[in-house]
């Protein structure tokens, strides 16, 4: 017995010394495969792995994340591993919520029951933020070599013809909304009796609600998506747009059509950054160009319409005295219809997959990118052919620290919070574009942007202006001056036109149905007169005296009374409101005419720019075309007549557009996608700043002088280019 026991204790302590053996080699050679999974991890980041993935797909019946990707999932521990035999069926066969739609199962990349997490020995939780910020740059490295072989095999087709139309609207909206500031302002001060200390308001304040619009949904396309983004800017400018052309108050139409502007401004960040997201390398260049000339097409289109619509006073109506509906009112109108056709197609468009992406959205972006293969596809006639992509890169997701309040809230107060941590993502977003490795490109993009806009738009005010200041100087070389005449029992029922009466003596005189235009009276009376339905368009009466006369439907008020003494008169049914005669404005078709010739010049340059776009290169034709401005626009010192003036802005524009098609280009592919809306948002407020500045500068100096205007912007445009020149080139860059 004594025996027995003995051997079977040396055999219990022979089996734990075994154990304890084969323990320590176990332990031993897992650390050696942890090590070599280390290195293969180091030394797989390889892009030619997309290459290769028809290798890769023999095995498919179950699928792991490594590193972001899809792979086959050979690395399961033999006691946590679960099969059919004894739990019915495995965590990898539970059917997929996406799996009927044809969307590659994805896994979150946390681990599940018996899976060891080989090449990732330190979790996310115990990684710096510094270590996380490399990863996801990697990734987002990784990430724009792949797509670009994707957007390659999705082809160009039927859906980027599509999208180009639908963000042309949008575009187009955009030029409109420029162009109709400068059309209207004249027509709506008039209208609603602005003084001269309002005048010129309009033109600024829409220009400031552009720019703090282009910052704010440049920024927030970044967290909530281009196409969202984009619809709601939209339809904020559409309502107030069609809002503006109703109300009364100049106050109140100053408020609508700043709102107009704060949505419109949205347009040129999120248009380009949406297209770009869809069109591979070597087709960004020329269509981002092509889809410039929308915004020409806006400047055509709202040319035209004030030429048609505008000067016809009588396509407008009246409710009484208080409420007026001019032409001008009806172009506002119609101005308003690209946005709305914008909306209605933009609600038929998918979201940017580049954006799905980055937000770590797989599977709707594998849907959206499934979708434009299979529409350009069916388009070419080979609908058979399969979307082979089944993985894609998904950038590690940084976790952003927000404040929030607990369930029982004040609603009100969750929206304000909500509201509140956007903003903040919108600015920390915005302080992203002064890091490295965008900091330089950023302040150049901003001077660029600045230089060409104050040139551009300044010139844009002062040029109709001059033209103005020309056909005015001309029109007052013909005025008639009448000295010491004396007019008694006499009818007058037509038309006065430029004259100047000075000391005249009118006794016992009719004047019935008739129009005083440009007409002023100077140190003259009015004896027992009658005055009928006349209308005075740029008249007065200065030191007049009028005695024992009556007036009845007319629109001579105190306004037009300078320094005259009223004896023994009196006004009946006097019309109210300011006059407005656009057939008797001498100037109206002539500058709509010239506004429309200086945009159908630049179709020339435009299409020049949209074929040499991507043959050579973005920067040259950015700093040629803006030296090449400053110089045309330094030759306007010379021209004399209309008619040369006319040619120099032609001209001018032609040369300037092939400037703004490839800062377009550059803007958008020198930020990476999580920035890319926020950085051209910045520079497209810069753009509307400048444009303030200019109008308000150049707007000052309108038939005081014409040296400071053209040399300022011969010399910021100059300025400018050369800056331009400085930037890197993007032309075989892939979208970050």
């Amino acid at each position: 017995m004594d025996e027995t026991h003995n051997n079977r204790t040396s055999l219990v302590k022979g089996a734990k010394d075994i154990a304890k053996e084969a323990k320590r080699h176990a332990a031993k050679n897992f650390s050696k495969a942890v090590d070599r999974a280390s290195d293969e991890y180091s030394t797989h980041r390889s892009y030619n792995r997309f290459q290769n993935e028809d290798e890769e797909e023999n095995n498919y019946n179950a699928y792991t994340q490594q590193d972001g990707h899809y792979a086959d999932n050979a690395a399961n521990d033999e006691d946590g591993a679960s099969s059919d035999a004894t739990e019915g069926h495995d965590d990898e066969d539970e059917i997929y919520e996406g799996e009927y739609q044809g969307v590659p199962a994805y896994n979150d990349g946390k681990l599940r029951d018996g899976q060891v997490a080989l090449g990732q020995p330190v979790s996310d939780s115990a990684k710096s933020r510094k270590e996380l910020e490399n990863e996801r740059q990697a990734d987002e490295e990784e990430l724009a070599q792949q797509y670009e072989l994707i957007m390659q095999e999705c082809g160009h087709g039927r859906f980027q013809w599509q999208l180009f139309f639908v963000l042309g609207l949008a575009l187009m909206s955009d030029g409109v909304e420029v162009f109709v500031v400068g059309f209207v302002l004249p027509s709506a001060e008039t209208d609603m009796c602005v003084p001269n200390s309002g005048a010129g308001w309009l033109g600024s304040i829409v220009y400031l609600g552009m720019m703090f619009g282009a910052f704010f949904w440049g920024g927030l396309s970044d967290k909530l998506g281009r196409k969202q983004c984009l619809l709601i800017s939209m339809s904020v400018n559409g309502f107030f747009a069609f809002l503006s052309s109703f109300v009364q108050g100049y106050s109140m139409f100053l408020l609508c059509r700043m709102v107009s502007g704060f949505g419109i401004g949205g347009a040129v960040p999120i248009v380009f950054s949406y297209f770009a997201e869809v069109l591979a390398r070597e087709k960004r260049g020329e269509h981002l160009s092509w889809l410039c000339m929308f915004w020409m097409i806006g400047g055509i289109y709202a040319s035209a319409m004030a030429w048609a619509i505008i000067p016809h006073y009588g396509w407008s109506f009246s409710m009484g005295s208080a409420y007026q509906f001019h032409s001008w009112r009806v172009f506002v109108v119609v101005c308003a219809l690209p946005c709305v056709s914008a909306v209605v197609a933009l609600t038929f468009m998918p979201e940017s997959p580049r954006f799905y992406l980055e937000m770590g959205k797989h599977d709707e972006a594998w849907m959206v990118l499934k979708h434009i293969h299979d529409t350009n596809m069916r388009a070419r006639g080979e609908p058979e052919r399969v979307f082979t992509v089944n993985r894609i890169k998904i950038p590690k997701q940084l976790d952003e620290l927000v404040e929030m309040q607990n369930e029982s809230a004040n609603p009100v107060l969750k929206v304000l919070l909500k509201i509140k941590a956007e903003l903040r993502g919108i600015w920390l977003t915005f302080m992203r574009c002064f890091n490295y490795p965008v900091k330089d490109n950023t302040m150049k993009l901003a001077a660029v942007w600045f230089t060409l806009s104050f040139g551009y738009y300044g010139l844009s005010v002062w040029f109709p202006d001059v033209i103005k200041h020309l056909q005015a100087d001309e029109y007052a070389s013909r005025v008639k001056i009448h000295n010491n005449e004396r007019i008694e029992d006499f009818t007058f029922n037509f038309t006065l036109e430029n004259q100047i009466h000075r000391n005249s003596v009118f006794m016992n005189d009719r004047f019935i149905t008739m129009k005083f235009k440009s007409v002023t009276f100077i140190d003259s009376s009015f004896i027992n007169c009658y005055f009928e339905d006349v209308s005075s368009v740029g008249s007065s009466f200065n030191n007049c005296t009028i005695v024992d006369s009556f007036f009845y439907n007319t629109d001579v008020d105190d306004t037009k009374l300078t320094n005259s003494r009223v004896i023994n008169s009196s006004f009946h049914h006097n019309k109210t409101g300011c006059q407005m005669t656009f057939e008797d404005d001498y100037s109206a078709y002539w500058v709509y005419f010239v506004n429309f010739l200086g945009t159908l010049a630049v179709l020339p340059g435009n299409i020049v720019s949209a074929l040499l776009m991507d043959k050579i290169g973005r920067l040259s034709m950015l700093g040629g075309s803006m030296v090449l401005s400053g110089i045309s626009c330094f030759f306007l010192w010379f021209g004399t007549s209309e008619s040369m003036m006319i040619f120099m802005l032609c001209l001018y524009n032609g040369l300037s557009i092939s400037a703004w098609n490839s800062l377009d280009v550059v803007t958008t592919e020198l930020y990476p996608t999580d920035r890319r809306g926020t950085g051209f948002g910045f520079c497209n407020a810069m753009c509307k700043l400048a444009a303030v500045l200019g109008n308000l500068i150049f707007g000052s100096l309108v038939g005081i002088t014409k040296a400071i205007p053209i040399l300022l912007a011969s010399s910021v445009l100059v300025g400018g280019g050369l800056v331009g020149l400085r930037l890197p080139d993007t032309r075989a860059n892939v979208l970050m």
